[in-house]
């Protein structure tokens, strides 16, 4: 044996020997605190809180709810600190409060101008008397007053700071904004950002700010620098590439307080489904690091897919939890993916604690494609969701009423394990959106089980040539050829069931500037074009309300370096003629997972299709949005499709009780106690999947 690997052997035995303590101080911890995103640092959406039980549960009733101004995507978990709720609206405004009667503290947010994102909540910190909210808007971070909601001057620019300040200078006018709150250690802020899937997104580094300042602590490179480990396994410098881009972290982080070490799981690079200009395997993109929280070094990584051409990043973040093996508990951290599996690894050491097999995987087709030979898959727990190459013809949806047609788009499609994008349709099962989406899974972190709920929906995924802007097309016209045709169609007629609105008769519907500030700041999952220059954005808009003058060619548009050979050709889901998925149910599930031994507890549909009458009874249906376990045995989920409040029995994976919401909850509960009664609260805004829109955060309580 070398003497490096003698180094780092003892080394690693140095760290596992220096926690025995910690580990037992683990064992003790309490979890009756929801004071951060999810429950807690180690995102368990874990409660020892134990009001309410599995025979009491029925007397829930609703305790108070808050009517937001403004209605639509509510995502958000809430936090509770010291009697305060702390929510994001569906237009980004900050709301506080009293969390005994949800009569509103402050509010915080411009009262006029609609912001279209998406939040899934906000970070608190606190050290000595001075107490902040960390929260997001567009590309600016803001640390607020926790008391007031009132920006706090000494941070950054009297309250804010531009996330890309950490950035390089190339991305300082690209889409960056956060839909998920920051991870908080110490004094300082690691942030999940969200930026463009296409060509030319900013590279995306792991960045902390510091909390009381504003100022950046320290940054690692999800795309290395030439000469920094990771970049030879890039056929090209990632951060010089004028195509090249992202690797970002947008789902969240968790945090090992205890041992100093954040867990930041990284997206794919940039463009998604073409990556002939990133040949490769591509670190650190598609990974699970492990940082020191101080200095942003890298402890350890797994790559979960290399060179990425699919869209497999990460949906959420990671879970601590404890695990046993051979009688001994080990402090692990677990990682969902959109692919249907459960990576689990000893969080210290990184070494897999199942293990996982580097499969082979088909060759591209594509010219200039090269896709990564094998992939990484683990030998337990065995996928939570169904999987293309295993789906048959018998697998067509009984309730469909055009299958002939269904059976003929199936058989036409590639179904094979990671079969690469290709100028052919192939069946994407688990979908674009995961069977794991960003709700993440509940665990257990003391006895090592979790819980996930997973959406089994197909999707077609297909490349096309991308074509050659001819002299004479006029600006408007290319400029939604090249942001806006993937994903609402060449005709504009968009994809309504894929969730992507018809842009047909714009004008009658919305003015230019609401138009201008969706296209600039994105909305809901779709990313903004802020670097759209007011010449293109006003020709864009003259195309999108018919005033484009077909045959000029004044306004020809120019190449840019941001063109590409090949292009995603749009996200279309694989459904019926009714609107429903293609396949047969169970079209969403529910899970518990025993992460000692890797076997499965209990697995149950999640969901009925009302649109089915008594046979939509149990299909299952797509959901968003996580879950909340108790200690004494209850589980607590929203997510559906079909608008419900649900608990079930997190042993034995029965329903105890359900409530109707007055629209779906797309967005994980919070369990809090204030004045010795246990509550939870869910935000219900709707919208999603087609649902109506609401605009209400929602308590119950046991009469």
């Amino acid at each position: 044996m070398s003497s490096q690997k003698c180094l780092f052997v003892v080394l690693v035995l140095m760290i596992v020997g220096c926690h025995t303590e910690e580990e037992k101080n683990t064992s003790k911890k309490e979890y009756k605190r929801w004071s951060s995103y999810l429950g807690g640092s180690g995102r368990s959406h874990y409660s020892t809180l134990s009001q309410i039980t599995p025979e009491n549960v029925q007397n829930l009733k609703v305790a108070w709810s808050y009517e937001a101004s403004d209605s639509g995507q509510m995502q958000m978990n809430p936090i509770v600190v010291d009697s305060i709720l702390y929510g994001v609206t569906a237009a980004l405004r900050v709301v506080a409060l009293n969390a005994e009667t949800g009569k509103e503290i402050w509010q915080f947010g411009d009262s006029v101008k609609i912001w279209h994102s998406t939040s899934r909540g906000v970070s608190y910190w606190e050290k000595g008397n001075h107490k902040r909210i960390l929260c997001t808007r567009g590309s600016n971070l803001f640390a607020l007053d926790a008391l007031t909601g009132k920006p706090i001057p000494s941070f950054g620019d009297n309250g804010k700071v531009d996330m890309r300040s950490g950035m390089p200078e190339s991305a300082q006018n690209k889409f960056v904004i956060s839909n998920t709150p920051g991870a908080v250690f110490k004094d300082i802020i690691v942030m999940p950002l969200r930026l463009s899937e296409g060509a030319g997104a900013p590279p995306g580094d792991i960045i902390a700010f510091n909390i009381i300042t504003g100022k950046v602590e320290w940054v690692f490179h999800t795309l290395p620098e030439k000469g920094e480990e990771g970049s030879d396994t890039w056929s090209s410098d990632p951060r010089q590439s004028p195509v090249v881009g992202a690797a970002n972290n947008w789902a969240g982080m968790a945090v090992d307080e205890a041992n100093e070490i954040i867990y930041v799981p990284t997206g794919s690079a940039a463009p998604d489904f073409y990556g002939g200009d990133r040949l490769g395997s591509n670190l650190y993109a598609n990974c699970l690091l492990a940082l020191d929280a101080n200095t942003g070094k890298r402890l350890w990584h797994f790559q979960f897919t290399h060179h990425d051409i699919w869209d497999r990043d990460p949906p959420a973040p990671p879970n601590l939890l404890m695990v046993e093996r051979n009688g001994k508990k080990i402090p692990a951290v677990a990682q969902v993916t959109k692919q249907g599996h459960v990576y689990l690894f000893n969080r210290l050491t990184g070494e897999p604690l199942f293990d996982i097999v580097e499969v082979p995987m088909p060759a591209s087709s594509i010219e200039g494609e090269k896709a990564w030979p094998t992939q990484p898959l683990p030998v337990k727990p065995k996928p939570f969701a169904r999987q293309s190459q295993d789906m048959t013809e018998a697998d067509i949806s009984p309730f469909a009423e055009n299958k002939e047609e269904l059976l003929e788009t199936f058989k036409a499609s590639d179904k094979r394990q990671y079969a690469p994008p290709a100028l052919t349709p192939s069946f994407l099962l688990p979908g674009y959106d995961g069977a794991a989406e960003w709700g993440g899974a509940a665990a257990d972190p003391e006895d090592g089980i979790i819980y996930i709920n997973s959406n089994e929906m197909a999707w077609n995924l297909q490349l096309g040539i991308a074509d050659e802007i001819a002299d004479n097309t006029p600006k408007g016209r290319a400029s939604y050829q090249n942001y806006c045709a993937s994903c609402h169609q060449t005709n504009r007629e968009g994809l309504e069931a894929s969730g992507f609105p018809s842009l047909l008769d714009l004008q009658l519907r919305k003015d230019k500037k609401e138009v201008a500030d969706i296209i600039a700041n994105g909305k809901g999952m779709m990313t903004g074009f802020p670097q759209i220059e007011k010449e293109e954005m006003d020709a864009l808009l003259r195309f999108l309300y018919e005033e484009e003058v077909q045959h000029s060619v004044s306004e020809k548009v120019d190449k840019t370096t941001e063109d590409i050979s090949y292009k995603h050709t749009g996200y279309n889901k694989f459904l019926d003629s009714n609107g429903l998925p293609g396949i047969s149910p169970p079209w969403g599930t529910m899970h518990a997972i025993n992460l000692n031994s890797g076997e499965y507890i209990w697995s149950i549909p999640f969901g009925d299709t009302p649109q089915l009458g008594e046979a939509g009874k149990g299909t299952g249906t797509e959901n968003y949005g996580g879950a909340v376990v108790t200690e004494n045995g209850l589980l607590f989920i929203g997510a559906t499709k079909d608008g419900y409040f649900r608990v079930f029995n997190k042993h034995t994976g029965d329903l105890l009780w359900e409530y109707k919401l007055p629209a779906a909850a797309f967005a994980t509960p919070a369990i809090y106690e204030v004045n010795g009664k246990q509550y939870l609260a869910i935000a219900c805004g709707g919208e999603k999947l087609g649902t109506e829109k609401g605009n209400q955060i929602i308590a119950f309580s046991l009469e």
